[in-house]
């Protein structure tokens, strides 16, 4: 790493640092002495014993419960055997404050991993719509999909070239190989890509086949891109950076062909472009703009005007999507602590992924209706932002693990859904912090929060725009129950104006930097 006379200048990649984090406190396994019969089990033996298992079976189908459960569960589905009744009552669309301009049409990201793209722009047409009194609108996630591609190649390409003297069996290297253009991505990595290609309105680069099914593409620039990785290494220390240079060059504008014959021919940021439209009065506009001017022009819209001026929370029109930071709730780690992860990052130059960690539960935060005034400085909570900004007419981008007690057809994520200790005899006992650490749980899915009900003072559950199309969910919107949200929930993007200076303080902080395995360096 580094530079020298003979090569041209790398980046600095952050090491991980060592600390300390709070062990675990000793906990029972569910199954503990006092509540085995041992009388159904054998002599303790490290290996298998099928007598065991049959008794085992002997005592498991003696129970009627049980023999109904193995008809049940044998044939079905058990998400659609174990859905309590009383949670589906309740999980209605019900709420006490809610955005009153939610972006139409419903998206969906089809065959794709796309939903941080999906999300991130389901958030920026809401005020452009506004702006532009469209009845509907949306921002081309294509085109942002295929500068990203390109970018995280180049940037898989970089590391592979700083990482020479790392052996290749190691787990760095072995992680790098793994996905180095997946379809997922992070918030700093949506900022990285708006800030040097801009934004363009759907029609001008609508999906492909191949956007809406990416695997294919996905594994071919994965295999050429390993091919090159082992070519670089090859080359090593011995060649010359020009000549390094040179192949990478050749790698890159294969994998770009391969984008263009797969995605279309994409526009390029500074490509004029017309768009011609009539407004929800009838009137016709046009408007001749590039994809870097058209976000420009409308970072003051996209941003709603919140900024940070020398240091103080308030009006303003700079900055655009890159003054939104995420709040992170990583319990494993001390709260006002800014993170990072090492080697994450989608566009070599741009900004690397950081993360505010913070409470989740319910903090008082009194924040005018425009965030215009500086808050109390305090510990802020997620749970807090995304109230005042859903109460401010802001949509939420946030991340969070979307497989776990849901219900896509429904659109309900309820740690109450499902009994499974009545269909299996078990109980899952983990708290967040142990499923992080064992691999359990991570930032799987991005979506949009565009409403919470709120009773006593204490939110109850959350109305979440999906990008998994109409169908899903109550026309395309799913209900979250606030006890998934502390449990599943990991990130939200606050604007500054709905945090505090406290907070804002941390963003100075010297970040404690995770391995690009750890389970927040996930792509949503």
């Amino acid at each position: 790493m580094g530079s020298s006379s003979s090569k041209s200048a790398r980046p600095t990649w952050p090491t991980v640092e060592k600390f300390r984090r709070p062990a675990l406190e000793p906990k029972m396994s569910d199954l503990t002495l006092s509540d085995t019969d041992s009388s159904e089990d054998p002599e303790p033996s490290r290996s298998l014993r099928l007598e065991a298992a049959t008794k085992w079976e002997a005592k498991l189908l003696s129970e009627p419960k049980n023999r109904l459960a193995l008809a049940a569960l044998s044939t079905h589905a058990s998400t659609a055997i174990l859905q309590k009744p009383s949670a589906l009552l309740h999980d209605t669309h019900v709420f006490s404050d809610q955005i009153e301009l939610e972006g139409t049409p419903v998206t969906n990201q089809r065959s794709s991993g796309r939903c941080w793209l999906f999300a991130s722009t389901n958030v920026f047409r809401v005020p452009i719509i506004k702006k532009y009194k469209l009845t509907g609108f949306e921002l081309s996630q294509n085109y942002l999909f295929f500068w990203d591609k390109l970018e995280k190649a180049n940037f898989f390409l970089e590391q592979i070239i700083d990482t020479q003297e790392e052996d290749l069996d190691g787990r760095l290297i072995q992680y790098l190989l793994q996905s180095p253009v997946g379809d997922g991505g992070q918030w700093d990595m949506v900022v990285n890509l708006v800030e040097k290609y801009g934004l363009i309105p759907q029609a001008f680069y609508p999906d492909s086949f191949n956007s809406k099914s990416s695997g294919r593409i996905n594994w071919l620039i994965t295999a050429k891109l390993r091919e090159a990785a082992l070519t670089l290494r090859s080359l090593g220390s011995s060649c010359k950076s020009g000549e390094l240079g040179k192949y990478k060059a050749k790698v890159l504008r294969e994998i770009f062909g391969i984008l263009v014959l797969s995605l279309g021919v994409p526009p390029k940021p500074d490509d004029t472009f017309t768009w011609s439209f009539h407004d929800k009065d009838g009137k016709f506009r046009s408007i001749t703009t590039t994809p870097l001017e058209f976000y420009r022009e409308n970072t003051g819209t996209i941003s709603y005007g919140a900024g940070v001026i020398d240091g103080v929370l308030g009006g303003g029109d700079r900055g655009g999507v890159a003054e939104r930071f995420s709040l992170v709730n990583d319990p494993r780690n001390e709260y006002n602590r800014l993170l990072t992860v090492e080697r994450l990052g989608n566009v070599v130059g741009g900004g690397g992924v950081k993360y505010v960690n913070v409470s989740i539960d319910v903090k008082p935060l009194q924040i005018p209706p425009h965030g215009t005034v500086p808050v109390t400085p305090q510990e802020v909570a997620m749970k807090s932002t995304a109230i005042a900004m859903i109460k401010a007419q802001r949509p939420v981008f946030f991340g969070c693990d979307v497989g776990k007690f849901a219900e896509g057809a429904r659109g309900i994520m309820d740690t109450d859904l499902f009994d499974y200790e009545l269909g299996y005899n078990i109980t899952l006992c983990m708290n967040k912090a142990e499923r992080l650490r064992t691999g359990e749980s991570s930032m799987t899915h991005a979506m949009v929060l565009s409403g919470v009900n709120i009773v006593d003072g204490k939110p109850t559950k959350w109305r979440v725009e999906n990008s998994w199309g109409a169908e899903s969910g109550e026309k395309g919107y799913w209900l979250m129950s606030d006890a998934w949200f502390d449990e599943y929930c990991y990130q939200v993007v606050t604007d500054p104006a709905f945090v505090s200076n406290e907070v804002l303080n941390v963003l100075k902080q010297d970040p404690i930097s995770l391995p690009i395995w750890d389970p927040m360096g996930s792509l949503a």
